[in-house]
């Protein structure tokens, strides 16, 4: 999904809180299942949640990634972790976590309710006794805006770094349109990529937890004003 942007993906994400958000998440955690040490970031990203939630609130964090290349940046800025290649929606690890967190709309990138559905379910298998799942959702519908054309600026390695993206909503599915400048010694290079993610209202996610055999909690807010999801 981050195939054109992966290398520059923490650039263009500059402008994210993330040591807010592990602050946040973790004062999350204390009050859901106090004395967690073991953590699973699922959809993990660069590992930029996972490597602040180690070094500076000593959990043990592995990841867990569909994209290579992002996995690789996350390896070399947290090489204390472990991280799976894996689907969020069927994976299958020896360990058992105290926490699983899936963050940042991650989970919407399944697009379909019954894979949701999946992956909690794939979440819950891999808690140990008296476990947490923790998620951020997508949108619900309704939310989001198509009428604006979104511009973000960022630098990696000295060169600039503009992306440009509008949203299509089409029935239950949000489609996501990025086109990418990057400068170059020989240019201005573009690359485009196109992300869908699936539009769940707050009924059809708290089924989906139930479903999963996880009893949910939500927060409307939660870290970015998108929500969040407690299951235990």
């Amino acid at each position: 999904m981050f195939s054109a942007s992966a290398e520059f993906y923490d650039a263009i994400y500059s402008f994210k809180d993330y040591a807010a958000e592990a602050a946040q998440i973790a004062l999350v955690i204390e009050r859901s299942r106090s004395g967690a040490k073991r953590v699973l970031d699922v959809a993990c990203g660069t590992g930029e949640h996972a490597r602040l939630l180690s070094e500076r609130h000593g959990f043990d964090v592995d990841g867990l990634d569909l994209d290579p290349a992002l996995l690789n940046i996350a390896r070399a800025k947290h090489p204390a972790g472990h991280f799976f290649e894996a689907d969020m929606s069927a994976f299958d690890l020896l360990t058992r976590y105290d926490v699983i967190l899936c963050l940042f709309s991650s989970i919407g990138y399944l697009v379909t309710l019954d894979r949701v559905i999946d992956a909690l379910g794939c979440f819950r298998r891999h808690l140990s006794d008296g476990g947490v799942v923790i998620v951020e959702p997508w949108f619900p519908p309704g939310r989001l805006d198509t009428d604006r054309t979104f511009r973000v600026d960022g630098t990696y390695q000295g060169r600039a770094i503009t992306r440009i993206s509008h949203n299509e909503v089409i029935g239950s599915l949000s489609r996501l349109y990025f086109d990418y400048e990057i400068e170059t010694p020989d240019g201005i290079k573009r690359v485009s990529e196109i992300h869908e993610l699936g539009l769940f209202t707050v009924g059809e996610m708290r089924t989906a937890f139930e479903t999963a055999g996880l009893k949910p909690t939500y927060d409307p807010i939660g870290l970015s004003g998108r929500g969040l999801w407690v299951g235990t």
